[in-house]
């Protein structure tokens, strides 16, 4: 399902993912409301939402989508002028892409999305996690310390969340640590299941609002956040 109030950029997408062999666009919408309709009378597996749109913006759409059905958001914005994206993605968003994507990168986002792993622009990954460390601003209900959180990790898998923080991909963690990549996922699947995170982005957002990972502090790869290349560092979870 594609949700954009411009008709034109929405009716481009539509064209796109309807042209893949794998891709079936069920419906349009041009505001959060009739998207979160659509939602309910259609079962999409993936929702591609614009954050400003009239009526329902697409935050409170993919909060609504998240907490309602099993379908995956992706969030579509135009980074510089958007200034809610953090607070997506705690309505659930699994995916952020900028509007100019190439349509490649758009038709590869739908379907990593789509097979239950999440996806982020490495720009806008940078820009969600300096914000939330320029705000020190914690949005998620939290009832025990940070520490005591991440109590529940064995030394291994907090170290894993820690890599997955600062950007590596699987295969570079399972070089870090000598192992193989099956046994990478399996570190993340328990680090998600045990701190009852969604997804990887969260993964990220928790590794910093717990202390974990400091922007900035040595060893840390890139910028804050930032989403490594790579042959997985997109597609596993």
């Amino acid at each position: 399902m594609v949700a954009d109030d411009q008709e034109l950029v929405r009716s481009g997408f539509t064209m796109i993912l309807d042209a893949q062999p794998d891709i079936e666009v069920v419906a349009e919408a041009g505001d959060g409301a009739q998207a979160l309709d659509a939602v309910r009378r259609h079962t999409p597996d993936v929702a591609l939402l614009d954050i400003r749109m009239p009526v329902m913006d697409g935050i409170d759409a993919a909060r609504a989508i998240c907490a309602e059905s099993t379908c995956r958001v992706v969030m579509l914005t135009t980074f510089d002028v958007d200034a809610y994206v953090y607070d997506a993605l705690y309505a659930g968003a699994s995916g952020f892409l900028l509007k100019d994507v190439r349509r490649d990168d758009l038709v590869h986002a739908v379907r990593v999305v789509a097979a239950g792993d999440s996806l982020l622009a490495p720009s806008v990954t940078r820009r969600l996690v300096a914000d939330f460390v320029r705000r020190g601003r914690t949005t998620r209900s939290v009832t025990s310390s940070p520490a005591q959180r991440l109590a529940v990790l064995t030394a291994r898998e907090e170290e894993t969340l820690r890599l997955l923080a600062r950007g590596l991909s699987n295969a570079e963690i399972a070089a870090a640590f000598m192992v193989s990549e099956h046994t990478v996922k399996t570190h993340v699947s328990n680090v998600l299941s045990k701190l009852a995170l969604r997804d990887r982005v969260q993964a990220v957002i928790c590794a910093y609002e717990s202390g974990l990972v400091v922007a900035g502090e040595p060893g840390e790869t890139g910028e804050p956040g930032e989403t490594k290349p790579g042959p997985d560092a997109d597609q596993d979870r």
